[in-house]
């Protein structure tokens, strides 16, 4: 039985990097979604459909739903868009950096999409056997592990997320109990986000696209309605919130 996958964000890094192996792998196709531009070498995968999607706009996420109308169900939806430096901005390093517009932008950008996905493609998950729906978060954005402070706007936004992510898996562990709703942490990944901050990163901990992708499939792979609710690095391991 094929299992289908959306991919929304499957143009970023760690998007694209996990829609090839995920369309590499037997009985899985896999839907993916970009802004404005497909990736180098989308033309090489017959399993990936594309479907053009801007976050930030409502109203495309209706439209999305009709576009995919004939697809009977979603095995698995997984949202890999976020954004660290705000129109054009650095995260911000006290409070007197801190400007409403590059907050609330932040929060359009890394929290409410996954709402809006969560809320229009629900009749799709509640049609599979066992639903994954997985965002990825980041690690600064658990209040437990803050110990540095700063990065105001992308810290609140990812934790707001977290929230969400949390609260849904709440409601849908009852309409949908086996389901699973879960945060992901990817490490620090070689993408355009990190690259402005890459140099006090360890060669070590730098990951390339292909390995985060490789390690959070591996995740997924290994999830079951047991992890549910729950906020998880790259490596399998539980992050408080």
């Amino acid at each position: 039985m094929t299992t289908n996958v959306l991919i929304v964000g499957g143009s970023g890094g760690i998007g694209w990097a996990m829609c090839r192996q995920l369309a590499q792998l037997p009985e899985i196709q896999v839907f993916a979604t970009y802004r404005s531009t497909l990736p180098r070498g989308s033309e090489d995968y017959e399993r990936i459909s594309w479907f053009q999607l801007d976050v930030m706009e409502q109203a495309h996420y209706p439209m999305l739903v009709e576009r995919l109308s004939e697809v009977v169900h979603l095995d698995w939806l997984i949202n890999c868009v976020g954004a660290l430096s705000i129109n054009e901005r650095m995260p911000e390093k006290s409070l007197k950096s801190v400007d409403s517009e590059q907050f609330i932008d932040a929060i359009r950008i890394n929290t409410l999409p996954t709402l809006l996905l969560a809320q229009h493609f629900q009749p799709f998950l509640r049609k599979a056997h066992s639903p994954l729906f997985a965002t990825i978060s980041a690690r600064v954005g658990s209040i437990t592990d803050n110990g540095l402070g700063g990065w105001y706007s992308y810290r609140c936004s990812k934790a707001a997320l977290n929230m969400a992510l949390k609260n849904i898996s709440i409601e849908w562990g009852r309409l949908m109990p086996r389901s699973c709703t879960v945060a992901l942490h990817p490490g620090t990944t070689d993408t355009s986000l990190s690259k402005p901050f890459q140099a006090r990163v360890p060669e070590h901990k730098l990951f390339s696209t292909d390995k985060t992708a490789r390690l959070l499939i591996k995740v997924l792979q290994s999830l079951d309605r047991s992890n549910n609710g729950q906020f998880l690095a790259y490596d399998g391991s539980l992050i408080e919130w």
